[in-house]
């Protein structure tokens, strides 16, 4: 689960780091919808100029960058992730970079491609815009794809009532997407929406594909003990009614921004 206190506001550095640590040995064979996210991105580069150098801000295990390279193979590559255990995972030629989407160690306007795909929902998003303006160069290109609030929204449904915990953080709308790329000064501000569902055998396995993905940990708010028997039951019983004849689904809301620096 993605545990998040109701007071809490986005998750510490440190526990982010931690949580994609631990799952850099798993996240490659959970990230169905995290691939299809990539590949959704990607279409909207369809009519952009070749970048001389980008950089893929969260790039985990490194999916997006050999795409990336199809699409520019003249572009230079930077690969920025929080996580040193993804970036030694990248097989794909590029500058590894363990760094912080809110203070990137990157010159100001040396980039002429910001992407980022599934990272930025991590972070304080206007820090995150901010900064991704700053290291783009005058009419450089914005690509990001973010969660929106009715992600795992099955998730949330089925522990309601059984504690005061949201188990998943609260996501950005859109509209406060825009607001927040057009404050930090990018121009031709658009964003896009789509769902991306995943589907499960049952619920164990939900949980254990969201543990994989290393979003089950992401919360300043900590439950103080573990989950009885009972309280899990009730939450898998309220789950199964969610069943349709894939499995069990899993919501992503995902949000695509795009922009000009």
């Amino acid at each position: 689960m993605v545990l998040n206190h109701p007071t809490a506001d986005r998750p510490s550095k440190t526990r982010v780091r931690q949580a994609f640590e631990r799952a850099a040995a798993t996240y490659d064979a959970a990230a169905g919808i995290q691939r299809a996210v990539c590949h959704a991105l990607l279409a909207t580069l369809a009519d952009a100029a070749p970048p001389a150098a980008l950089l893929d801000a969260g790039a985990g295990t490194g999916y997006a960058l050999p795409l990336l390279a199809e699409r520019f193979p003249t572009a230079a590559p930077f690969a920025l992730d929080l996580s040193p255990a993804m970036l030694a995972r990248i097989a794909a030629p590029c500058c590894r970079l363990v760094g912080d989407l809110e203070h990137l160690p990157l010159a100001a306007a040396s980039l002429d491609l910001y992407w980022s795909s599934l990272a930025v929902q991590w972070c304080e998003l206007p820090r995150a815009l901010a900064e991704a303006r700053r290291v783009l160069r005058p009419g450089g290109r914005l690509a990001v794809a973010s969660l929106g609030p009715e992600t795992f929204a099955e998730l949330r449904q089925a522990f309601a009532g059984i504690d005061d915990y949201q188990h998943t953080l609260i996501f950005h709308t859109p509209e406060a997407i825009a607001r927040m790329a057009l404050a930090a000064g990018f121009t031709d501000v658009a964003v896009d929406r789509q769902r991306q569902i995943a589907h499960y055998p049952d619920f164990r396995a939900l949980l254990r594909a969201i543990k994989a993905l290393g979003a089950n940990q992401l919360s300043d708010g900590r439950r103080p003990h573990l989950m009885g028997r009972a309280a899990f039951a009730a939450a898998e019983a309220a789950a199964e009614r969610q069943r349709g004849a894939a499995g069990l689904p899993l919501t992503y809301d995902v949000l695509i921004l795009k922009a000009h620096r």
